[in-house]
């Protein structure tokens, strides 16, 4: 029997696909201050930091909530914890779109609420990856965490409906396909029958007293919080580097992202079949390089778009690779690891996303930035390949027959 055969066997394939769907849907609503930020500032008269502020809100609160969803998935299941959480942010897109976002604090608050779409990711993997053995894991968590992608649909489609019908409207025009899902999810969705035993709050702690917890923390808020850091900052970038219309730099923007999330999926495969590590090292590299190109401030934006493209298809993959990891590492804490490694991948992403903002207001240009997030990923390889040989010698001998770590 194929490879590909006996995964599809091997799960709940309706599971997965609404783990896909509800994430995807999550991720749309999480990211969509970010297209639309140009239009919202120019409105609302927000200075960049403040522009790049009400970006990073939702990415921040989406890192801290995805421990609270972790939690609620490990003690009343996955699936009641993603109905709860798909009803709040209907909830909070509703009351922005029929009340109106008139002022920064207000733009500031909704971010909160889509800060549980961003929490998604604590939900959505567990209800997928609790289906599925060790030699499918990456395969599972790549196709889950492809969701990701719904960054893609708020990219291409918010500017081009802001301008048509008001940036307040787009709230309530998502509301559309939410319901849809939400439906969907609803009946297609089940909890794994053999679900690890709730954690309690102490083994969030004892996971923290874990150093290959901190490790995997770390590369995740690289290669998550570099893909949402810069998903949520370029159409930013674009118009404020290169004069796009909000419009062409959300095109431009879902091109990047686009790239990013259909490496992730492909990222797990290939992590599934020439190791984790050996793919995160790879792809850690050509992010750095690429960000620390277009920080010379090119004065080609095809040139630039393609390097970032290039970065986002490395950090999709890195994704990919950290979440083919993870389950084998912490195959019984799976819930508790999920909610802290994505919580820190929220945090990057809010740091970067945040940091350019900051730094675009101090220095007039996002060079400092964009060297910085190459520097920090350098520190990531050095880390990863610092303690392979100590992984690979330890649970990675063992965690696979399949696949070499």
């Amino acid at each position: 029997m194929s490879n590909n055969s006996s995964f599809w066997k091997a799960g709940h394939t309706p599971t997965l696909f609404a783990a896909f769907l509800y994430f995807d849907l999550a991720f749309m609503v999480w990211y969509v201050l970010g297209p639309l930020a140009v239009q919202i500032a120019a409105t609302l008269e927000l200075t960049a930091q403040q522009r790049s502020m009400m970006v990073a809100t939702p990415i921040l609160c989406g890192a801290v909530l995805r421990l609270v969803l972790g939690y609620m998935a490990d003690r009343i299941s996955p699936k009641t914890t993603a109905i709860i959480s798909q009803l709040i942010v209907m909830g909070a897109l509703a009351t922005a779109w029929f009340f109106e976002v008139k002022s920064y604090e207000q733009a500031l608050l909704l971010g909160v609420f889509l800060g549980v779409a961003g929490a998604s990711f604590a939900v959505s993997l567990p209800l997928a990856s609790q289906w599925y053995p060790p030699e499918h894991q990456g395969k599972a968590m790549g196709i889950a965490g492809a969701g990701n992608s719904g960054t893609v649909l708020a990219a291409l489609f918010a500017p081009g409906l802001a301008v048509a019908y008001g940036w307040n409207n787009v709230f309530g025009l998502a509301l559309i396909p939410l319901a849809v899902v939400f439906v969907l999810f609803i009946f297609m969705a089940k909890n794994a029958p053999n679900r690890p035993a709730p954690k309690a709050m102490s083994d969030y702690l004892k996971a923290l007293g874990d150093k290959d917890s901190w490790w995997f923390m770390f590369f995740y808020s690289m290669t998550f919080g570099g893909f949402v850091g810069l998903a949520g900052s370029l159409p930013a970038y674009f118009y404020d580097q290169y004069g796009l219309d909000p419009v062409k730099a959300g095109f431009y923007t879902a091109a990047c992202v686009m790239g990013g999330s259909l490496m992730r999926p492909l990222g797990g495969a290939l992590a599934d079949r020439i190791g984790g590590i050996r793919t995160l090292l790879f792809m850690y590299i050509i992010a750095a390089s690429c960000i620390a190109i277009v920080g010379f401030n090119l004065s080609s934006q095809y040139a630039a778009l393609t390097l970032f493209i290039v970065a986002m298809l490395g950090l999709g993959s890195g994704n990919g690779a950290v979440f083919q990891l993870v389950p084998q590492r912490f195959r019984n804490e799976i819930g508790v690891m999920t909610g802290l490694v994505g919580m820190a991948g929220g945090v990057g992403g809010f740091c970067l996303t945040a940091g350019m903002g900051a730094i675009k207001t101090s220095t007039g240009n996002y060079q400092l930035a964009l060297w910085l997030f190459a520097s920090l990923a350098l520190v990531a390889f050095v880390g990863l390949f610092s303690v392979k040989q100590r992984w690979r010698t330890t649970w990675g001998s063992a965690a696979m027959t399949s696949a070499r770590v």
